[in-house]
């Protein structure tokens, strides 16, 4: 009990400064500065990686194998400045008490821990440039785990699925031009309103009607913008929107059929429409072998197995790399009044969930005799 109260104590002390100090991705700089500060005081060799990440390894006495861990440590933008609205300070906290936990063992500890303090998971996608930086095959990683505090389900559980378990995304950006006109004399113009209103209704057919109802996916409008003044008809409209599901080929479809209706369109209207679709991340795909391990080190009796989630997550492209486990650290509490979505500016948490974690990730280990 000593040591776990200890660690715990670390763990909420780290959580208690890094909020006090959120940065935005690529910016991470106090933060980053803070962890290294941490690792030089327990004698971890580290790298600084992108500026503001910092990746390093604790060598096992008869290594088999190379675990690596990651945790995110960016800041959200928000109306008040940045904050830490997306739990990245209580993972960078969790990491650190692995760490210790790892390093305080070390005597015991038989494979390799790489562990990824990874900037920019909001944006724009620090882990794919960890991959670029050549860290995986610096350190030569076998396996890798994350995890993500998760308000959607109650302290004490971790929630996870096999296979696909977060969305892959793009971003839209579509342009209508027309021809502008007196409201008045609507036959001397083309109406990009009556344009966009019928290409939003029209594209909703890709996810009704152009995949199988088994097939997961959303196409969503969130913003338009046209149009100056009550009497002119507008010329130029602008959609901004995201689509969302698992499987490459039925992303590849999405992106075909968004490009041929908007090509009909422009032949239907007399009009030009330029669509412009931002691949972001990719599909969070849980290694099945890893998910059966986990499930066995863990218990089933602490596991929550969730549906998909349209939500994504960077962790992505570190699974096209090596088998991936991503799972969601349960920290609903009613009675404390921790409810708040994932990004709401009243999302907290309480760190007690760091002892979970933190118990969940040593179960893990011993299971898979990386420590004895």
């Amino acid at each position: 009990m000593g040591e776990k109260n200890e660690l715990f104590e670390q763990m909420l002390g780290h959580r208690r400064t890094l909020n006090k100090i959120p940065e935005l991705g690529r910016n991470e700089f106090e933060t980053s500065k803070y962890i290294k500060n941490h690792l030089d005081n327990l004698g971890v060799e580290y790298e600084t990686v992108l500026e503001t990440g910092v990746v390093g390894i604790i060598k096992g006495k008869n290594p088999k194998k190379t675990l690596a861990f990651r945790a995110d440590i960016d800041a959200l933008c928000s109306d008040e400045g940045p904050k830490h609205l997306c739990g990245h300070d209580g993972h960078t906290s969790i990491l650190l008490g692995l760490i210790e936990y790892v390093t305080n063992n070390i005597e015991s500890l038989n494979d390799n821990i790489v562990f990824i303090f990874q900037p920019a998971e909001e944006g724009p996608g620090g882990a794919e440039d960890i991959i670029k930086a050549g860290v995986f095959k610096k350190y030569n990683v076998d396996e890798v785990f994350g995890l993500h505090i998760y308000p959607e389900i109650p302290e004490g559980y971790v929630g996870l699925r096999p296979g696909y378990f977060l969305a892959q995304i793009g971003d839209l950006n579509i342009d209508i031009t027309s021809k502008t006109g007196h409201g008045a004399m609507p036959q001397t113009s083309v109406d990009g309103i009556v344009i966009a209103g019928n290409f939003v209704n029209a594209i909703q057919s890709i996810v009704s009607r152009n995949l199988s109802p088994i097939d997961n996916a959303v196409l969503t409008i969130g913003c338009i913008n046209g149009g100056s003044r009550r009497n002119i008809i507008a010329g130029n409209i602008r959609l901004e929107g995201t689509m969302r599901t698992f499987k490459p080929e039925v992303y590849k479809t999405m992106k075909e059929r968004l490009r041929k209706i908007a090509a009909g369109f422009e032949v239907s209207y007399d009009c030009k429409i330029d669509v412009e679709i931002i691949d972001d991340y990719g599909a969070v795909n849980n290694d099945k072998n890893l998910f059966n391990e986990f499930i066995e080190a863990v218990g089933k009796e602490n596991v929550i197995e969730l549906d998909p989630l349209m939500i994504s997550e960077d962790f992505s492209y570190y699974q096209k790399e090596v088998p991936g486990l991503f799972f969601m650290l349960g920290a609903k509490n009613e009675e404390k009044g921790y409810v708040n979505s994932l990004h709401n500016i009243n999302f907290n948490f309480d760190e007690k969930i760091f002892i979970n974690a933190i118990e969940t990730y040593k179960k893990l280990l011993k299971f898979k005799k990386s420590i004895d």
